[in-house]
């Protein structure tokens, strides 16, 4: 049985199972795979998109009706905003809320139009105002909050706290 086991103290030559792994290497390499799913899914987005413009453009060929075609270009606009949102997280590597916030509602916005107003029952016009405003209400509070939440850091209270302490240091 080596010296280490059941001390607090281990043996220069001992290694613990947790100090084999090349944690950078590993979260490195996650991240790598995360970016790569994200480019596979712009790449996808796009296609969508150059699909979906052919369609609007072999509409307005056709006997135009508005109804289609304004849902076509409502759709391509939360496609548009869809490609945005990846493009901002793989340039910052966080989901804006902006963005999303906005696609959200001109989601919600395309299917009262395409369904149309006065078809739809009014318990549903009720609650897709409801959520309309619960979207602007956090479109307005996101611009009075700070990006890093000013002040509240936990990132840097445990770099810190790990730093005193040594990588593999016991509590």
């Amino acid at each position: 049985m080596p010296a280490s086991v059941g001390s607090a103290t281990p043996l220069p030559g001992d290694v613990r199972w947790y100090q084999q792994f090349r944690r950078v290497q590993i979260v490195q390499s996650l991240e790598a795979i995360q970016d790569l799913i994200a480019v596979s899914l712009c790449v996808g987005l796009f296609c969508v998109m150059v699909l979906q413009m052919r369609i609007l453009f072999s509409t307005l060929l056709m006997a135009p009706q508005f109804h289609a075609i304004t849902a076509d270009i409502l759709f391509i606009l939360i496609l548009v905003e869809l490609f945005r949102l990846l493009i901002i997280y793989l340039q910052e590597q966080r989901v804006s809320i902006g963005v999303s916030v906005e696609i959200a509602i001109v989601s919600v916005l395309r299917e009262v139009i395409v369904n149309g107003v006065l078809e739809t029952d009014w318990h549903q016009i009720l609650a897709v105002c409801m959520f309309l405003i619960t979207m602007a209400l956090l479109l307005v509070v996101r611009v009075w909050l700070p990006p890093t939440f000013a002040g509240v850091d936990p990132e840097k209270k445990v770099s810190a706290r790990m730093m005193k302490q040594g990588p593999f240091a016991q509590h």
